[in-house]
């Protein structure tokens, strides 16, 4: 069995240390702007998969919904803030359904 070297354990950081070095402490404007770019990516990443796995470009998908092509494009890339109404008209487009979980308090 390998023997772990304990100095270069003792410099590893973890992801949350990084996050802060890079992007600011939790709470601060800058790590709640790297937050919610980071969410723009990972919808459009889930939009961009079902989209392709349909084998529908994006000007399909965009003439299916009544937008433009660019737009499909900038929230595929996460560059553009989308609203929740427009990413459930997309997402039904796409076959993509939600169901709503209600959980008691």
């Amino acid at each position: 069995m390998t023997k772990l070297n304990e100095n270069k354990l003792k410099r590893l950081h973890t992801a949350s240390e990084l996050l802060d070095e890079k992007h600011g402490k939790q709470g601060t404007p800058s790590r709640q702007k790297f937050q919610e770019e980071a969410l723009a990516w990972y919808y459009g990443e889930i939009l961009k998969d079902r989209r392709k796995e349909l084998k529908m470009t994006q000007q399909e998908l965009a003439d299916k919904v009544g937008t433009a092509r660019s737009y499909i494009s900038r929230i595929e890339k996460g560059e553009t803030d989308i609203q929740l109404s427009s990413f459930f008209k997309i997402a039904g487009a796409l076959g993509i359904e939600f169901t709503p979980v209600y959980q008691a308090i």
